[in-house]
């Protein structure tokens, strides 16, 4: 059963998630695990792309969008199937992807704005009530 982690950050900006989401995503990657990335929207995972190379100075995280002749360690996605994905999957969609489960951990990155704290309600909700083991982790600085 898919492990989902709640990462409630301190912040309100969708920038801060996603420089959140690269810094969790590059310690999945040293870790051994593959990653995936879900987004909305193509413009979207440009954000992400770009990030992903200019987030840290000292590191590089290999990574790419997500494409069926050829796989990264880091991949993103915009609404594509996940194919051979099952480690980590890094929500950043406005919902839950239908193929979550196929995941062996889930995280779902809080900000602080009331919008992104209703949806994550109801997510966590969803989740408890279906009997997915949750964790939450409370993140001051990032």
């Amino acid at each position: 059963m898919t492990r989902i982690d709640f990462y409630i950050l301190s912040s309100d900006t969708m920038e801060s998630g996603d420089q959140f989401a690269c810094r969790l995503a590059e310690k999945a990657y040293r870790a051994g695990l593959r990653v995936l990335v879900a987004v909305d929207n193509a413009e979207r995972a440009e954000t992400l792309d770009r990030l992903l190379w200019t987030f840290r100075e000292d590191t590089f995280v290999p990574h790419d969008r997500q494409q069926a002749e050829k796989q990264a360690a880091v991949e993103i996605n915009c609404g594509e199937d996940p194919g051979a994905h099952h480690g980590l999957l890094i929500n950043l969609c406005s919902e839950v992807p239908g193929w979550f489960s196929r995941f062996e951990r889930l995280a779902e990155i809080v900000i602080q704005q009331p919008e992104a704290l209703a949806r994550s309600r109801q997510r966590y909700s969803y989740f408890r009530d279906r009997g997915y083991p949750l964790q939450s982790h409370r993140i001051s600085n990032h």
